[in-house]
């Protein structure tokens, strides 16, 4: 029996008793974790999700007096020989969006720790000297019987002059959105019915510290089949992985994304996500810093079409190294 499908089998039990459990699944399926919550050591492994959290402090601690963050810019030359690797295939018409990322060495006077405590997103994760997750992006909600997605794809810096109406009005974004939202029903489309398009290119705002950024998603949803609770893990795995984070077609699209990007993704890219004993509330885990010996590494990266360009994509990259929080420079 493979590691996923001994977790879908844990979360199907999970949920067809209504036992509270957290599930952090990695990007390949490699290594996935379900645990009851009652099981889970604090000291070990914390999480905050919209409001439901195993933390024991008030809320987050003041930030430390000469606080810094920054980064060295990836390696210009192979982010090129790897985007150069996606539009070939992209070319060729063997994916039409595929997500390219890459590591980006960070220097921090944080820890892990000090980052999770102090980041402000929906979806955060720490897993003790391993890495943490500050994620802006949902994957999936179930509630009462339906499922509801949100996928994000569109960033811009939110101080350029009219940033909402550029954003909404970039042709390059806008196929990228229409792509991935079309993939997303169709993921949908394979676990409930009744799959509704409800809102098209909503635009979002993120504080951190490189300023602020605006971001498009939008909201789709579909009916679950009765005794949808003792098939939460049948439901996951039929998702995974998530199409923002991965492209399309899925299969050769994640070929391609190892041959080119080089580097194990590991739990960056992978979904979380917490079941209550009613919902399901689940991100995708973007936004993420690991802990590699001797250094600290923040993994990003974005959507490429056949209408990307390579300076255009690794300036997106940089752009979303940030941690949402305010430190000094």
């Amino acid at each position: 029996m493979t590691a996923a499908r001994s977790a879908a089998d844990a979360m199907n039990m999970y949920g067809k008793e209504r036992i509270p459990f957290l599930f952090v699944f990695d990007f390949l399926m490699q290594h996935p974790l379900v645990f009851p919550l009652d099981q889970i050591d604090n000291r070990q492994l914390r999480y905050a999700i919209n409001g439901q959290s195993n933390q024991t402090d008030s809320g987050p601690a003041p930030l430390p007096q000469n606080t810094h963050f920054s980064f060295v810019p990836p390696d210009r030359q192979a982010f090129q020989q790897a985007f150069d690797k996606v539009m070939h295939h992209l070319r060729r018409g063997d994916t039409y969006l595929l997500n390219l990322t890459m590591p980006v060495d960070i220097s921090t006077s944080l820890g892990l720790d000090d980052i999770y405590r102090l980041s402000k997103a929906p979806y955060k994760l720490w897993m003790r000297d391993q890495f943490t997750v500050f994620s802006p992006e949902p994957f999936v909600r179930i509630v009462d019987g339906n499922i509801y997605a949100h996928p994000m794809k569109g960033t811009i810096d939110a101080t350029l002059p009219d940033a909402a109406r550029q954003l909404l009005a970039n042709k390059k974004e806008l196929a990228e959105h229409y792509t991935i939202v079309d993939l997303i029903r169709n993921d949908l489309n394979m676990v409930a019915s009744n799959i509704r398009l409800e809102q098209f290119r909503y635009v979002e705002e993120i504080v951190s510290t490189r300023g602020r950024l605006l971001q498009t998603s939008s909201r789709i949803s579909g009916r679950l089949p009765d005794g949808y609770l003792g098939q939460l893990g049948d439901i996951m795995l039929s998702l995974l992985p998530a199409g923002s984070i991965s492209g399309a077609p899925k299969k050769k699209t994640v070929s391609i994304i190892r041959e080119a990007e080089q580097y194990e993704r590991n739990y960056y890219t992978g979904v979380f996500g917490l079941f209550d004993g009613h919902q399901l509330d689940s991100g995708v885990m973007i936004r993420f810093v690991e802990q590699q010996p001797a250094k600290l590494v923040f993994k990003a990266g974005g959507g490429i079409t056949v209408n990307s360009s390579a300076g255009a994509e690794y300036a997106e990259l940089m752009q979303k190294v940030y941690l949402p929080v305010i430190v000094s420079p």
